[in-house]
């Protein structure tokens, strides 16, 4: 059995790798602007598609729903946050930033603020951003291969980091657009067929989304039985002001995150920019929604089927993933029964570990494992980009090479990526936190500098270059402070911890934006007209207090 699980999971893992690997060789980025746009002809369906699974990263496919099976209430914050954040983007930011019509996001605001300074910060400010996000995807790809192959998760991400340099060098977003579309519809078929087959199996009813609410009564009624606190009481793990600043968090670095805007500078126009916006959040709702049905169906079936179990007559599964390191069993009061709290099962599993759990078939295994890393590939993918375009466009082409060709600016980002992903690579193999906790650390980066800078940006004419350079600074070594002191010396304000800690970056970036722009001189009334002109929809056009339609 176990032999025949490893062979199909082996199986459609290396046949989802080839079709990826395929693509990318379809669509190879022969010019600058297939590396870095695709082309900008991109339909707004398939950017939505691409989008989503740029965004569905092993966080959200792998972490997200262990996460709220473990926090219970206070996961939902990362539901609510990821989710409001695509508002944010999809109405405040996108459109106007893909009418500004550059490559990247260190671009608009270089050319936006007319600052060299202000765009290498940027550029630094991405690939700190990305490159922290990254580590928490490879980390993912080790989780799942290490599982698959019943080797540490070390190998696994080893793995992960040759196939994402190829692909991501290789493609640009060209290649990684197209690899996101197929990404998508295998990492969200993979992941709602398994909650399916979960419902039906529990409630007698296909339909998760309807059918979670009477499991969650029922844990409630477990948890009473237990002496534990309610699985959906509220604000039980951490403070209502952590509950708040990391939805805020969320919320605002989905806004900044820079692989993730740039995917909205790969469409034609303003108008497809915001059906890119609308298609992205049905397709994320798709798992999104999932989400809390996958906990709670996970949860129950650990508490009927495991919990109260003899230690020495468990699933064969739960030998396989103590392999891994990333599930402990303890038999704490020595009397050979495995009680809930003596079972420590790291959050990053569950979502591999439940088709396994609730004995659904080698195949579902299987296509978990391949959607699992079809979400970390798809997103590393995209900050790979990310990456290579503020050092490979923003510093080396518009900075300090602004005659280098095409064929010299694209050796140079594709020699970033594999760099970067080696590097990446070298802090994923022993990852300084749970893939969900990193991920919000590189959103708290993001919500910190690139949100108040592109919010003040597009909506504030009088914000001036050194404004944005002081506010970038400053949200940046704010946030970078306030994590670093929470995660390992506790210091926290009002409860908040490291997660939450891109609400004390963005304030005091936007005051020092504010600030320092209203004491310095305004900027030109040729680059306030600009900023108010991307306010409208394309061809319409401001100046001196009226607009009007071009013919």
């Amino acid at each position: 059995m176990e032999n025949t699980q490893f062979l199909v999971s082996l199986g459609l893992i290396l046949a989802t790798f080839a079709l990826y690997i395929g693509i990318a060789i379809y669509n190879k980025a022969r010019q600058t602007s297939d590396f870095y746009v695709a082309g900008r002809g991109v339909p707004p369906v398939f950017n939505g598609m691409a989008i989503g699974a740029d965004w569905m990263s092993a966080a959200s496919f792998i972490g997200m729903a262990g996460t709220v099976m473990l926090l219970g209430y206070d996961g939902l914050a990362y539901i609510m946050g990821w989710t409001g954040g695509y508002l944010l983007l999809t109405f405040l930011l996108a459109p106007q930033l893909r009418k500004y019509g550059r490559y990247t996001v260190p671009e608009f605001i270089g050319d936006r603020f007319d600052s060299h300074t202000a765009r290498v910060i940027a550029a630094i400010c991405t690939i700190i951003i990305s490159f922290t996000y990254s580590v928490g995807q490879l980390s993912g790809s080790g989780v799942v291969i290490g599982r698959l192959l019943e080797v540490d998760a070390k190998i696994g991400v080893v793995i992960g980091v040759v196939l994402i340099s190829f692909y991501a060098a290789f493609g640009g977003m060209k290649g990684i657009t197209w690899t996101q579309v197929a990404q998508y519809v295998i990492l969200i078929t993979a992941y709602i067929i398994p909650v399916i087959f979960m419902s039906l199996q529990i409630t007698n009813n296909p339909l998760p989304w309807l059918s979670y609410g009477t499991i969650v009564q029922e844990l409630g009624e477990i948890d009473r039985q237990l002496g534990f606190t309610e699985y959906f009481a509220p604000f039980d793990t951490g403070s209502k002001w952590q509950f708040m600043a990391l939805m805020f968090t969320l919320m605002a670095g989905t806004a900044g995150l820079p692989h993730v805007i740039v995917r909205f500078y790969t469409v034609s126009t303003m108008k497809a920019a915001r059906w890119s916006g609308a298609w992205a959040l049905l397709f994320i709702g798709l798992l999104y929604l999932t989400a809390p049905a996958y906990a709670a169906f996970s949860r129950f079936i650990l508490m009927k089927n495991v919990v109260d179990q003899p230690i020495n007559n468990l699933p064969a599964w739960t030998e396989s993933w103590i392999k891994t390191d990333k599930l402990k069993i303890a038999d704490t009061n020595g009397d050979g029964i495995l009680q809930w709290n003596e079972l420590m099962i790291s959050n990053d599993i569950v979502v591999m570990a439940t088709p396994e759990i609730a004995n659904l078939g080698v195949f579902i295994i299987g296509l978990v494992a391949a959607g699992a890393m079809a979400a970390a590939l798809s997103t590393a993918g995209g900050l790979m980009i990310a990456i290579s375009s503020s050092f490979a466009h923003d510093i080396y082409y518009r900075v300090l090479r602004p005659n280098a060709t095409d064929q010299n600016r694209l050796l140079v980002g594709r020699i970033t990526i594999v760099t970067a992903t080696v590097l990446a690579g070298v802090i994923a193999l022993n990852p300084p936190g749970a893939i969900t906790q990193i991920v919000a650390w590189a959103f708290a980066l993001a919500s910190g500098t690139f949100f108040p800078a592109l919010l003040l940006g597009v909506w504030w004419k009088r914000a001036n270059a050194q404004g944005v350079i002081a506010g970038m600074l400053v949200g940046l070594t704010v946030t970078i402070s306030y994590l670093v002191a929470a995660k390992y010396y506790g210091f926290t304000i009002f409860g908040i911890i490291d997660t939450g800690a891109g609400v004390f970056g963005a304030a005091s970036a936007i005051i020092a934006i504010i600030v320092v722009s209203l004491s310095t001189k305004a900027p030109s009334q040729k680059l306030q007209e600009e900023v108010v002109d991307l306010r409208y929809p394309e061809q319409m056009t401001y100046k001196d207090g009226d607009v009007w339609i071009d013919k």
